[in-house]
């Protein structure tokens, strides 16, 4: 869409334009044409921009730039149509005609300029995302990414930047948001320089939000009503104006309190708690309310916050008594400390407003005051001093309650006192046991029951029952002892230890009918016996010492106690008598030692026992055991079981499979017996696993580059320093059937040889010759004659032993012509023979008149019946399946067999060799050697000069 129709769209979409600034080289008299609508709404600002451009007209001429100045709300979607530059600057075609010749610009033909106008972003940096700009038509749109005017300008700060084709300016206004846009009409004949702006519309698409979500005010409660107080973290709203927050209110104002708002000069409402109402905290300490902040959108948007209104104290409570006389009676035998009374009065305040003392008034007298004491603190009364007889009778105590700030409350506490007058029970001790200033004296192995004293109770006036019992802890037992009245005897109840207790302390405590005590301590010292023996800390002494130590070295030193006192705990030492001799204990001071050298591969645990003997009468002892461990100190080599090992391998072992193991040991133990294997040389091939010892191959061996191997492994223990030793290993390849024949001649399948039609029958007209890489059977070569062409092949043989091909019977005026006979050359391995194949061309005729025609015809594919016919040689091996056998006469014999093989072999080569060169002298200067594949016939054309075959 373009044109009015689409500017009508963009107004109801919240965008509109604004010429800012109006070059007077464009056409003036658009402004004065009649227009539609839209031109008639946008002449108020026509008007302000004459008034503002009529000052700088006279810079008009040296400055091509242009401003434009559109606006439009945040949140649009993309496509929207902000403002069409051509239009806006009045660059859009006429019918026909010229501009204005003062405005400069090229000349337009028809309605369309030429060349047409290009609009361009000066530079391409965060216009993408916000809007597009039509580089034909100069529409400005917005783009798919939703303009959010609170994250471009809020977090953007204020000022204004140019420094790109879009930026972003927060104007000193709040409510002021511009993106800001650098646009270049082209090409050069008519360039503008444009700087357009994009005012940034609010809408209330954001809710008021408190920075916390519990809000707290305190109050104090003698606060006078219309009392103001601030609430703090008062509500954000990313919106302006009427968008952003405007009033606050509360859920429940309780009846107590109500809110204001109020402005400061940059427009920030802050909500004020006021209070309406006489508050008191000891009848309500805290009010719960909710807190709403309303915007002014439409529809309006809210957020909330939990309201706490805490009621702060005061000391507005004086302390008090529920009751003003208490009534207390005290006996004249009553204990000094005890507790006869206690007052206590009541604060509602808190704190320090509540702490209460307590204090006699002036009013009582000094000598109440010594008698009875007063906790200034908890209100407790108690008994000061003992209670005399000229105390008197009755006691007013006038008890203060202070608080802080008031007026002592007062209580008053009436304390009779009952005086009595008696006579105390008497306790008369008769002593058993052996008894020195008061201390009974008993040996602890004493038997249970053994009677300590008698005790006589008794009234002295004869006329109060009285009761004992003995108080105190221990093995001891008061009991009457009959037929007697008011005798009581005391015993022991159990066996006493002395090295538990040696001291005890009990009292017998007598008692009459009026509750008058008395009480008689007696004190028991036990006498210590040789009942213990001595005891090792530890019945099994373990100990540590490392292998090759000095003579007399230290061990340990032996400790046992004795619980027993005197020459009965003094404790001796002695070895038990499985000691060895080399060890040495001190009898007074228990110090282990041992004098000779000791080897741990020799022997490493130790295990005797020893023997603590106190000196008492008669002795008594205990025995514990010594458990020695000798350490390792690494003081020997790694040691192969063999100084030279020898493995055989199939060649073609697979990489990383396992050839053989290195077996090593080493005397010493932990880390010192701990072994490292590596290869010394040939590192590059052999490879040794360093837990198992097993020794492996990186790559594939193959025989017939190299037979045998001889390397060197090396054994490093983990001992600091470490020890190490080397080993000869030796690996011998066995062969398997891996190498199929080599064909040496003839050298071609192109070449061909000439037979005279006179050459009798049993005449050689050529051979075959082949050799293998390989050993033994899988050496043994036979010849066949696989497929035949010509006019009469059959009449040609092959000896599958030599390779030699005879004529069978004698030649026809129908045999001219060329004979192509198909020999397959193969080996006797096992399990599977290999072999190769040649083509032998013999060309029969008196003379080779015409050799393209020969050529011509070796070059065409022969049809040639292949004949799976075995050849029948004399030397038939016995294969027997190869096992893996570690048994050491058979690797002898394989041994003993592949060396013959190979001297055979050689022999073969030799006197082949030597043969060839009687035979066929001229023929190694033409021949080529060829070697075919398997079932495989290279007819490749090559130059050839025929051989004559005739029977010389």
């Amino acid at each position: 869409m373009r044109g009015r129709g689409n500017a009508r769209s963009s107004r109801a979409l919240g965008v509109s334009w604004y010429p800012a600034t109006w070059h007077p080289r464009l056409d003036m008299g658009r402004l004065h044409r009649p227009r539609s609508s839209t031109s008639h709404r946008n002449l108020p600002h026509l008007f302000l921009f004459f008034l503002f451009v009529e000052p700088f007209s006279c810079l008009e001429s040296h400055s091509r730039a242009t401003e434009l100045l559109y606006s439009l709300n945040e949140g649009l979607p993309a496509g929207v149509l902000i403002g069409s530059l051509a239009e806006d600057l009045r660059l859009l075609p006429r019918s026909a005609g010229r501009l204005d010749p003062q405005s400069q610009l090229p000349e337009r033909t028809g309605a369309e300029w030429n060349p047409p106008l290009s609009f361009s972003l000066a530079s391409r940096g965060l216009s993408g995302q916000y809007v597009t700009l039509d580089n034909r038509s100069g529409e400005l749109h917005t783009s798919a990414q939703e303009i959010d005017r609170e994250a471009l300008c809020l977090e953007g700060g204020g000022g204004t930047a140019w420094g790109g084709s879009v930026s972003i300016s927060s104007s000193p206004s709040s409510d002021s948001c511009l993106l800001l846009l650098d646009v270049l009409v082209l090409p050069q004949e008519y360039f503008r320089f444009v700087k357009v702006k994009i005012a940034i519309r609010d809408i209330n698409d954001n809710a008021p939000q408190f920075p916390v979500s519990q809000i707290s005010v305190w109050v104090p409660e003698n606060a006078p009503v219309n009392t103001r107080l601030a609430i703090e973290h008062p509500a954000v709203d990313p919106d302006v104006g009427i968008n952003g927050v405007q009033t606050y209110r509360l859920l429940d104002y309780h009846g107590m309190f109500t809110l204001d708002v109020e402005e400061n000069e940059n427009g920030e409402r802050t909500p004020y708690l006021i209070v309406m109402g006489a508050l008191d905290r000891e009848t309500q300490d805290q009010y719960v309310s909710i807190i709403i902040a309303e915007d002014g959108g439409s529809p309006p948007l809210l957020g909330s916050a939990t309201l706490t209104i805490g009621i702060s104290d005061i000391n507005d409570n004086c302390p008090f008594f529920t009751d003003s006389q208490i009534n207390v009676t005290v006996y004249g035998n009553a204990t000094v400390g005890t507790p006869i009374a206690a007052v206590q009065a009541v604060d509602k305040d808190l704190g320090t407003n509540a702490q209460i003392t307590y204090s006699y008034s002036q009013k009582v007298p000094q000598a109440s005051k010594d008698l009875f004491h007063l906790d200034e603190n908890t209100g407790v009364i108690k008994l000061f001093n003992k209670i005399g007889g000229s105390v008197l009778q009755s006691h007013k105590l006038t008890i203060l309650a202070n608080g802080p700030g008031c007026i002592p409350a007062v209580i008053t506490a009436l304390v009779s006192v009952i005086k009595v007058i008696f006579r105390p029970p008497e306790i008369v001790p008769r002593y058993i046991a052996n008894e020195i200033d008061g201390v009974v004296y008993l040996k602890e192995l004493e038997p249970v029951n053994t009677p300590i004293a008698f005790f006589t109770i008794r009234d002295p006036e004869g006329k109060y029952k009285v009761n004992c019992y003995l108080d105190g802890e221990g093995p001891f037992r008061l009991s009457p002892y009959k037929p007697y009245n008011n005798e009581y005897l005391l015993e022991t109840t159990k066996p006493m230890d002395y090295e538990l207790q040696q001291f005890y302390e009990v009292a017998v405590v007598a008692w009459n009918s009026e509750g008058f005590h008395v009480k008689r301590v007696i004190k028991v010292q036990l006498l210590d016996d040789n009942d213990n023996a001595p005891i090792f800390l530890q019945p099994l002494i373990e100990l540590t010492i490392e292998e090759n130590n000095s003579p007399n070295a230290f061990l340990t030193k032996l400790y046992a106690t004795d619980a027993d006192s005197g020459e009965r705990g003094q404790v001796s030492y002695f070895l038990g008598p499985d000691a060895p001799s080399y060890f040495s204990l001190d009898s007074v001071t228990g110090i282990l030692t041992v004098s000779t050298q000791l080897d741990r591969e020799e022997k490493e645990k130790y295990r005797y026992t020893v023997r603590a003997v106190d000196c008492g009468k008669p002795p008594r002892e205990s025995i514990a055991t010594v458990a020695l461990t000798v350490l390792d100190k690494n003081d020997n080599s790694p040691r192969f079981i063999n100084k030279d090992f020898s493995f055989f391998v199939p060649e073609n072992f697979p990489g990383y499979g396992e050839i053989g193991v290195i077996s090593v040991t080493d005397a010493d133990a932990g880390r010192n017996g701990w072994v490292a294997l590596s290869v010394v040389n040939q590192s590059d091939i052999f490879v040794i696993d360093t837990g198992k010892g097993m020794l492996r191959a990186k790559v594939s061996l193959d025989r017939e580059q190299q037979s045998s191997y001889t390397l060197w492994v090396e054994a490093v223990d983990g001992g600091e320093p470490a020890l190490s030793s080397t080993a000869k290993i030796t690996i011998l390849l066995l062969d398997i059937n891996d190498n199929p024949p080599l064909v040496l001649f003839p050298q071609s399948n192109m070449s061909y040889l000439l037979v005279l039609p006179s050459t009798l029958p049993g005449s050689p007209v050529t051979e075959v010759y082949a050799v293998d890489k390989d050993t033994g059977m899988n050496a043994v070569i036979a010849y066949s004659i696989i497929g035949r062409r010509g006019p009469r092949p059959e009449s040609f043989r092959i000896d599958p032993k030599t390779g030699n091909i005879t004529l069978e019977e004698a030649l026809l005026q129908t045999d001219y012509g060329l004979h192509r006979l198909l020999v397959k050359v193969s080996d006797h391995g096992y399990p599977e023979p290999l072999h190769s194949t040649v083509m032998v061309n013999l060309f029969v005729n008196d003379t080779v008149s015409n050799e393209s025609y020969i050529e011509s015809l070796l070059r065409k594919e022969p049809e040639i019946n292949i004949e799976e016919k075995e050849p029948q040689i004399s030397i038939e091996p016995t294969h027997r399946k190869v096992e893996s056998v570690s048994c050491m006469p058979t690797l002898v014999a394989l041994s003993v067999i592949s060396l013959g093989s190979i001297t055979l072999v050689t022999g073969m080569g030799i006197y082949i060799c030597l043969r060839k060169g009687k035979k066929h002298p001229r023929e190694d200067e033409n021949l080529e050697v060829q070697i075919p594949l398997k079932g495989k016939i290279d007819l490749h054309m090559r130059e050839r000069k025929p051989m004559d075959i005739s029977n010389i």
